[in-house]
C-alpha cells in the first residue's frame, strides 16, 4: 500500500513537472511595446478585452531588495505592468504607476557605492521617462542613512511609506498586490 501510494505521487509530481514544463514556453514572452530593454510578457489569447481608454492608476511597494548583481524584482514588474496593458491595447498615456521602496529595498535606488553599478540604475531611469513616479520611504531612509542626496535623479524622498501610500490613494491610485 505504501509503495502504491509512493508511486502515485511520484508520477503526479513527474506530470505537473512535465505539464508546468510544456505551459511554460520561454519563447512566448518578449519586450515591448513601449519599454524594450525589460519586462518581459506574453500574449494571453482569450483574456478579457481591455478598452484602450481604459485609465489604470497603481501604486507598486515593496521593502525586499534586489538580489546581488540583479534589478529590484518591483521595478521589473512595473515595467511588465507598462508593457502588458500596452500590448493588450491601452493607451500608455492612460497608466499612471509610482514604486514605494521602504526597508533595505531603498538602497535599490540608490548611486552605488564603491565603484559598484547599481542593477536598478538603468531601469529607473526608464521607468522615469516612461511617467512612473519613484518614492523612498524616509523613515527607512534614515535608518539605513540614506540621504535625498544619495538617491538616483528622479527618485523622490516621502516622509514615510505609509504617507507616499497615503497621497497615492488620494490621488485614486490603488495597490497592487504583487
Amino acid at each position: 500500500m505504501t509503495l502504491r501510494i509512493l508511486l502515485v505521487l511520484m508520477c503526479t509530481v513527474l506530470w505537473n513537472t512535465q505539464a508546468r514544463a510544456a505551459w511554460i514556453d520561454d519563447t512566448a514572452f518578449s519586450t515591448g511595446p513601449v519599454i524594450d530593454a525589460y519586462g518581459p510578457v506574453a500574449e494571453v489569447p482569450g483574456a478579457l478585452p481591455l478598452a484602450a481608454d481604459s485609465v489604470f492608476r497603481i501604486a507598486f511597494d515593496t521593502a525586499i531588495p534586489a538580489e546581488d548583481g540583479d534589478p529590484n524584482r518591483t521595478l521589473v514588474s512595473a515595467v511588465r505592468f507598462i508593457n502588458m496593458h500596452a500590448r493588450a491595447g491601452v493607451d500608455p498615456d492612460n497608466i499612471h504607476l509610482a514604486i514605494v521602496l521602504h526597508g533595505r529595498a531603498v538602497r535599490d535606488v540608490t548611486d552605488a557605492a564603491d565603484g559598484e553599478v547599481n542593477a536598478s540604475a538603468e531601469m529607473i531611469a526608464i521607468l522615469l521617462e516612461n511617467n512612473v513616479t519613484i518614492f523612498v520611504c524616509g523613515q527607512s531612509a534614515a535608518y539605513y542613512d540614506v540621504t535625498v542626496d544619495d538617491l538616483l535623479p528622479g527618485v523622490s524622498m516621502s516622509l514615510s511609506a505609509m504617507t507616499a501610500h497615503a497621497r497615492l490613494q488620494q490621488q485614486g491610485y490603488t495597490l497592487n498586490p504583487f
